[in-house]
């Protein structure tokens, strides 16, 4: 049987809890707000260090491997002091931030596991600069993020019809190209035993390499290993860049419109406690997610 002296205790350690949630997930607070600059500060001058342990002159200096673990050790209290403030730990840890939190600490513990040089990877952490977006109240640009990728979401069908027929089309055309400049530019020539050999003069060697050399060039990137050498080759060559540009804005197309259909909501950095979602209005009392109150 419980004694009632232990409920006070867990009060206690209730409203700690929410008071550590609100400081680390909220920006509406003064300590929020300046726990979430502290922390931005931290993310830029860790990532400078990751940056400047792989220059030559300041590999294996002391301070940068020192600055580093500093780092490696803030973030790891971070990430544990996130999980223990949340009522529903798992909610956080499978989160995209949770997962970007995480994979932000692992590079150096990995490097004692293993023994191999992860560290380049901390510069993960440079994701969690986004964060910026509601620590100083730029609601709307989360807003624009959001609109944009429920956009691209809601017009998925018509991106994957898009791509198919973008494949289809590259495909076909390396083939065909494959098979133009073999025909133009495969001589027979004699060989050191005299024998009659049939020589492939052409860049494009094989259909994987046809179909390399459309992408690149439907495109417009054009990187020029691969280009091809007979004239049918170039008059195929310079239809398929002129359909590329054309292509380039269909799914802008796709995505402009339903955009246009989604309306700008005014939303709070406020996170919900049990399953870490925002973007809830400025007014609301209740998770719009999970029905829980704010």
């Amino acid at each position: 049987m419980s004694n009632k002296n232990d409920f006070p205790s867990e009060s206690r350690s209730l409203a700690f809890r929410k008071k550590i949630h609100e400081i680390i997930f909220g920006a509406d607070t003064p300590l929020g707000a300046l726990f979430d600059i502290s922390l931005l500060i931290a993310i830029v001058a860790s990532v400078v260090i990751t940056c400047l342990a792989t220059v030559p002159d300041y590999k294996n200096k002391a301070w940068i491997e020192n600055a580093s673990w500093f780092f490696t050790a803030l973030f790891t209290v971070e990430y544990l002091l996130r999980i223990y403030c949340v009522q529903k730990p798992k909610n956080y840890i499978f989160s995209f931030w949770g997962i970007i939190d995480l994979l932000s600490v692992l590079p150096d513990y990995f490097l004692i596991l293993v023994g191999s040089n992860t560290r380049a990877f901390s510069v993960i952490r440079s994701l969690r600069l986004l964060r910026v977006f509601r620590i100083f109240k730029l609601g709307w640009f989360q807003s624009e993020a959001d609109d944009l990728g429920g956009a691209i979401f809601r017009a998925r069908a018509k991106i994957i019809v898009f791509l198919t027929v973008v494949m289809i089309i590259v495909t076909v055309t390396g083939t065909l190209m494959y098979e133009i400049e073999s025909f133009y530019l495969t001589k027979k020539k004699e060989s050191a035993n005299g024998t009659i050999v049939k020589v492939n003069e052409s860049d494009f060697e094989s259909i994987p390499e046809g179909i390399y050399w459309a992408i690149v060039t439907m495109t417009t990137v054009g990187f020029g290993d691969t280009v091809p050498k007979s004239p049918p080759g170039k008059f195929l060559s310079a239809v398929l860049i002129l359909l590329g540009y054309s292509l380039i804005i269909v799914p802008t197309g796709f995505v402009s419109a339903e955009i246009l259909e989604s309306r700008r909501k005014p939303i709070s950095t406020r996170s919900c406690s049990t399953c870490i979602s925002e973007g809830h209005d400025a007014d609301a009392k209740y998770c719009k997610y999970c029905s829980e109150e704010l």
